[in-house]
């Protein structure tokens, strides 16, 4: 694991936090973004523990490089800042979990576990906010199967006028409802079991989305809900 935090006494105390869970040594530590992509290539650390508000290079900015560079290397933020704001930049940058700095160690445990698992590890308080915005912006009015042009208008049957809709890149109803499990962090087991359908049905949606919206992984699947307009931050 890479500890990147711009005090001193944090990356001391979250090295000697860390290295008491078994199976996770703390490899190098850095005191901003340009450290921690350096340390990222001479270290090759399997997780990087990320805070935000530092010099020369921010966490958010580096996240962003290491998510071009190091595309499988999961970066989780840990910062004092909760706002919408710095979350979503988070997210878009490509984090894989978000985290308060009054977590402890068994939330960064399971947040490092989730994380190099593929999967997206949040902050309560911050999960509730985006399961509500994902909520409030997924297309529940159109007919499972009838993609939404990204204009954001549903497409027309031959004869019908065109109904609104949210979704873009042509995702149907089912796919964002897969989508949306996905972004809560459920397994292809617990997705088919929520929505009645194989794995292998959730399988399809999952490679019809990735094909459609260019994500790379699940992870990103969460920053496409920003970056798209299929959820946005809340007015």
């Amino acid at each position: 694991m890479l500890i990147v935090d711009d005090q001193r006494v944090v990356r001391e105390g979250l090295s000697m936090l860390l290295g008491l869970i078994d199976g996770l040594d703390v490899v190098a530590v850095a005191a901003d973004g340009d450290e921690a992509i350096t340390q990222v290539e001479e270290s090759d650390p399997d997780v990087v523990l990320m805070d935000l508000n530092m010099p020369r290079t921010d966490g958010i900015e580096a996240t962003r490089r290491l998510a071009i560079s190091h595309p499988h290397l999961p970066v989780i933020v840990l910062t004092t800042y909760t706002d919408d704001e710095r979350v979503f930049a988070a997210l878009r940058a490509g984090a894989r979990g978000y985290l308060t700095k009054d977590a402890g160690a068994a939330e960064i445990e399971a947040a490092i576990t989730a994380a190099t698992a593929g999967k997206v590890h949040l902050d309560p308080d911050v999960q509730r906010r985006l399961l509500e915005t994902l909520r409030s912006g997924a297309a529940f009015g159109i007919p499972d199967g009838d993609p939404v042009e990204p204009s954001g208008r549903s497409a027309p049957a031959q004869g019908a006028s065109a109904a609104p809709g949210t979704a873009p890149d042509g995702l149907t109803r089912r796919e964002v409802e897969v989508f949306q499990q996905i972004a809560e962090g459920r397994s292809n087991a617990e997705i088919a079991a929520n929505l009645y359908v194989s794995e292998a049905t959730v399988k399809t949606h999952i490679n019809h989305i990735f094909a459609k919206t260019g994500v790379r992984d699940r992870a990103q699947l969460v920053a496409y809900a920003f970056r798209t307009g299929v959820a946005g931050p809340p007015s």
